[in-house]
């Protein structure tokens, strides 16, 4: 009944939340563009300016920094991450890119040896078939929750996280050579859509940990780029989330998720160096369901 209710619902109320997002022309929705004229701020070319500008600490924006460089890939896997050669490279001293180190050290995504000091967290089939497993698992049991608990709101919620993600563009063609570069807009909104599909699990640990386990898939997301835009999933695959989540059809919903997340193992297997173990088979994570 309460799916019923959802989808006979959807119509009415995806016009109101479009109109959120943008406005709606011959019934679609676009997002607001600057007017003619008007030009974006320039980029911050420095780690203290940045942080003026947001009003956070210096060791804040450095680990935001940090922590997107090694996500999209700036900073390759493996990498040693030299204190002063970073102070260089953002323009800032030597104890807010310590402090930013050691947070990312906490993520995952940066390793520390005594040794050897830090250094990007490497990359490896093997662990990309655990933390695919691991994330199947986590965002299954958070992904039920919502549907469970989720009401009108978490609804909208999840429309206008999709509206938005659908309306942007998620490549970019940089320089002269048309290099394919994604779209920082379009990673804002795709995180943005994920976070709203677990929002009403009832779990602020819960989704802490899909959300870390979101920025470690998004490493291998991206060093398969060039592959992703060979092989560029059904365009629809979003929308049959969404279209599952609010018939409330858990079992649907929880296999197209996951069906989602194994692709980009896939995608992203073809570009790591061989591992200890066979290729992964495909198969998903096996599905906890309730009775």
């Amino acid at each position: 009944m309460a799916g019923e209710l959802a989808v006979a619902r959807k119509p009415r109320q995806r016009a109101a939340i479009e109109r959120k997002a943008g406005k709606v022309k011959g019934g679609v929705a676009t997002l607001p563009l600057p007017a003619a004229g008007v030009t974006m701020p320039p980029a911050v070319t420095s780690l203290s300016a940045a942080a003026e500008l947001s009003g956070g600490t210096l060791a804040s924006v450095a680990y935001q920094q940090l922590r997107r460089d090694i996500i999209d890939a700036t900073l390759a896997p493996g990498a040693k991450l030299r204190v002063q050669e970073l102070c260089r490279r953002y323009k800032v001293g030597p104890s807010p890119i310590r402090e930013a180190l050691n947070r990312l050290s906490r993520d995952h995504l940066v390793a520390l040896s005594d040794h050897k000091g830090f250094s990007v967290t490497p990359l490896s089939p093997e662990h990309l078939e655990e933390l695919t497993r691991t994330r199947c698992w986590l965002n299954e049991v958070a992904l039920r929750e919502a549907i469970r608990n989720g009401d009108g709101e978490w609804e909208d919620g999840v429309l206008l996280a999709h509206n938005r993600l659908s309306r942007i563009a998620d490549n970019v063609f940089e320089g002269a050579q048309a290099k394919i570069a994604y779209n920082p807009m379009w990673e804002v909104a795709h995180r943005a859509f994920h976070s709203s599909l677990i929002a009403a699990c009832g779990s602020r640990w819960l989704i802490d940990y899909c959300e870390q386990l979101f920025d470690i898939a998004d490493r291998y997301r991206h060093i398969s780029r060039f592959t992703y835009g060979k092989a560029r999933p059904r365009i629809n695959e979003h929308q049959e989330i969404v279209n599952a989540v609010l018939a409330r059809d858990s079992e649907r919903a929880v296999a197209l998720l996951n069906a989602h997340f194994m692709r980009t193992r896939e995608l992203a297997y073809s570009k790591l160096p061989a591992g200890d173990s066979a290729r992964p088979s495909g198969r998903t994570a096996k599905s906890g369901r309730r009775r």
